[in-house]
């Protein structure tokens, strides 16, 4: 089972996201390799798959 990231890294990945005008379900943030994966954001111009490292870089984004 992925690990959940806590409360606060929740809410600094949301608040991230929000600034590059996404948003997401919590539910769908796990935590992996040291970072972390976000399945299904939405943002303005699209669905995506994000990947971030452990200090909230986006690594890697995947259109849907």
């Amino acid at each position: 089972m992925a690990e959940t990231p806590t409360a606060e890294q929740t809410a600094k990945i949301l608040a991230m996201l929000a600034e590059m005008q996404c948003e997401m379900d919590p539910d769908d943030i796990e935590m992996e390799d040291g970072g972390y994966e976000l399945d299904d954001v939405y943002c303005a111009d699209g669905q995506y798959d994000i990947d971030l490292d452990a200090a909230l870089n986006v690594t890697n984004k995947r259109k849907e």
